[in-house]
């Protein structure tokens, strides 16, 4: 009987250590989700404030339509 309660604890002790562990692995995806999403969404209005940006110089006097002062 001593034997087969060893054994459960030790069970139960991995399973613990276990448990810990993908813990700390899933608060660390969610830290770089939530990074990851913070960054997409600073790119994203970059990206909208450079459209927006082009769009409005481009209806000006077709600078854009003209070759470079190099060529």
């Amino acid at each position: 009987m001593n034997e087969l309660i060893t054994r459960l604890e030790e069970k139960i002790a991995y399973l613990e250590r276990h448990v810990t562990e993908q813990d700390k692995v899933m608060l660390e995806i969610s830290e770089e989700v939530a990074r990851l999403k913070w960054e997409l969404k600073r790119m994203n209005d970059r990206i909208a404030g450079l459209t927006a940006s082009g769009a409005a110089g481009s209806s000006d006097t077709g600078a854009s339509e003209r070759p470079p002062p190099h060529y």
